[in-house]
């Protein structure tokens, strides 16, 4: 298909073997026309309809454009001369430069992607009188149907248009930045020749360092996270004139609907956003701090990976130990409870390149987190005096019975439990593991009517274990204290003492029936009247009759259930 010269040339991309066959076509053809009534000659007139017009056309074929496209080329009786369909390959040419013949530099003018025309060229405007020798006749008028698939232009730049753009965008496509993104990729017809969907994982890569064609390098730029956006390649800025050897030809142009995923830059470091800020914050969590927290786990398009709420269960560990990714470590610093923030961690401070279950390799992470609380190992028990009435000179000690009413919260304010709900009281023997460590420590040194808050970290409360169903593993503990009745208790080591001056004769006393012997029953009727006289004293809180019994026990020294005078 190339403008007629003296001799004229052969048809551009005409298989050779072919010539022979041709040969006898033509004189078949000439033969043919010479017998039968040829067909009129339309002058200088070009005939052009337009067979299909697509409903969109953003470019139409200008002259010093570039196109590829498909022909049946026929006479018009029908007959075929020529088809690049039959050669597989588009026909490839610049238009208005004398490259083809005139009819048809003049025909693809105006066209669109799709459009297809049949034109009907006069010999003035094809072959001339010369026609092609054994292919077409002279004189020949020439019909061909054709398909354009591809425009461009040496001046065409690539071109962007966003279709779809995030609300909020922070941030762009710098170069040297890394992204992972998901595209189709397709002719500039519509032909699909890849796609990152059909692979279900997207495309990772740098941009602007050479490891994409020039065309991506560049319209990747710019791009937000969760963006989508078309981006159109001329053929100079891809594969250029020879493809990609598979599915995409020679001077194709190439189109990709992207839609952006990830992005981070190797330098990048954490990004913390709070989001909630308590109102009281004493305290904020330091390397070698233990924390309990809540987390949502999402990359960065939002794509949800993981979740501590959907297990109900806090995520507990050290900070700064390296018992979380070096990420998460930073990020959890600084933080009070109550707080919540998110975290923004780049993949070199996560899961790198090769990720980890539901996390793609070089994926950045969002977690949004909620502290729960958090402990360190040095901590004590912390006691806040909130009442403390200007009478108190008895304060209560090791030993002493008492009887206080709480309530009982983790430090997210999560009630626990309350004594004010039951109504009573709750009472213990200071200092007799009735409680807790962390307890037993918070009600020393209280008087009554004194109103304390205490604060118990889980070393001096529950420890890891916690308590199933009550109070979770490594839990710090706020107890909300107020003592309502303190009994003093008796010396350490005691659980019965004597008010004043011992009988001289006590086996006589106690032994009521004069046998010599005392039976358990003589024995605990006799504390009990000196109790009850006031004249001895039983440890307060305990069981007076078990303590009574170990007494017995104790001076029993043969344990055959009685008590010699030797024994006493």
């Amino acid at each position: 298909m190339r403008e007629s010269e003296s001799p004229p040339p052969v048809l551009p991309g005409m298989p050779v073997i072919r010539w022979s066959l041709l040969l006898l076509q033509a004189v078949f053809l000439v033969s043919f026309v010479t017998c039968n009534d040829a067909p009129p000659v339309p002058g200088d007139q070009l005939h052009i309809e337009k067979t299909w017009v697509p409903e969109l056309c953003p470019r139409t074929v200008t002259e010093g454009d570039f196109v590829r496209y498909h022909y049946n080329g026929a006479f018009p009786d029908g007959t075929k001369f020529d088809s690049s369909y039959d050669r597989g390959t588009t026909y490839n040419v610049f238009v208005g430069k004398g490259q083809i013949i005139k009819g048809m530099d003049k025909a693809l003018i105006g066209m669109c992607i799709n459009e297809r025309r049949l034109v009907k060229v006069p010999p003035s405007l094809a072959y001339g009188s010369e026609g092609v020798a054994g292919v077409i006749p002279p004189d020949a008028i020439l019909h061909f149907d054709v398909l354009l698939l591809d425009i461009w232009n040496p001046e065409d730049k690539v071109q962007t248009q966003s279709y779809y753009k995030p609300e909020n965008c922070s941030r762009t496509v710098q170069v040297s930045d890394f992204i992972r993104y998901h595209y189709n990729g397709t002719l500039l017809d519509g032909t699909l020749f890849d796609s990152s969907h059909n692979r279900m994982r997207t495309y990772d890569t740098y941009i602007g360092i050479g490891w994409l064609i020039p065309g991506m390098d560049t319209g990747l730029l710019g791009m937000c996270v969760g963006e989508r956006r078309i981006i159109t390649v001329p053929p100079f800025l891809a594969y250029g004139e020879d493809g990609d050897g598979k599915d995409i030809p020679a001077q194709a142009s190439l189109v990709f609907d992207v839609v952006l995923l990830d992005l981070h830059n190797p330098k990048d470091g954490i990004t913390s956003e709070v989001l909630y800020m308590a109102d009281n914050c004493e305290r904020k969590t330091q390397a070698g701090d233990y924390i309990r927290y809540h987390y949502n786990g999402t990359l960065l398009d939002g794509t949800f990976f993981d979740s501590s709420y959907s297990r109900n269960r806090t995520y507990n560990t050290y900070i700064g130990k390296g018992y979380v990714i070096s990420g998460m470590d930073e990020g959890l610093l600084g933080l009070c409870v109550g707080e919540r923030r998110r975290i923004t961690i780049p993949p070199h401070l996560a899961y790198g390149e090769e990720g980890r279950g539901k996390i793609p390799g070089s994926a950045v992470l969002v977690f949004d987190i909620l502290v729960v609380d958090f402990h360190n190992p040095d901590d004590s028990v912390s006691i806040t005096a909130q009442f403390k009435p200007s009478n108190c000179t008895l304060l209560s000690k090791k030993g002493d019975y008492l009887k206080y009413h709480y309530n009982a919260t983790l430090m997210d304010g999560t009630v626990l439990d309350s004594t004010h709900q039951y109504g009573k009281t709750y009472n213990i023997v200071l200092g007799s593991g009735q409680v807790v460590m962390g307890m037993d420590i918070g009600l020393r040194d209280m008087c009554v009517g004194e109103k304390r808050t205490v604060i118990i970290p889980p070393h001096f409360g529950y420890g890891e274990a916690g308590v199933e169903g009550e109070v979770p593993e490594s839990a710090v503990l706020v107890f909300d204290i107020e003592l309502l009745e303190l009994i003093p208790g008796l010396p350490d080591g005691y659980m019965f003492v004597w008010n004043g001056e011992v009988s001289k004769n006590l086996f006589e006393d106690i032994d009521k029936n004069s046998n010599k012997e005392i039976l358990l029953e003589e024995f605990s009727d006799y504390i009990k009247a000196q109790v009850d006289a006031g004249k001895g004293k039983l440890a307060p809180g305990f069981d007076a009759d078990k303590i009574i019994e170990n007494m017995y026990r104790n001076q029993d020294r043969n344990q055959d259930g009685k008590i010699t005078e030797a024994e006493f």
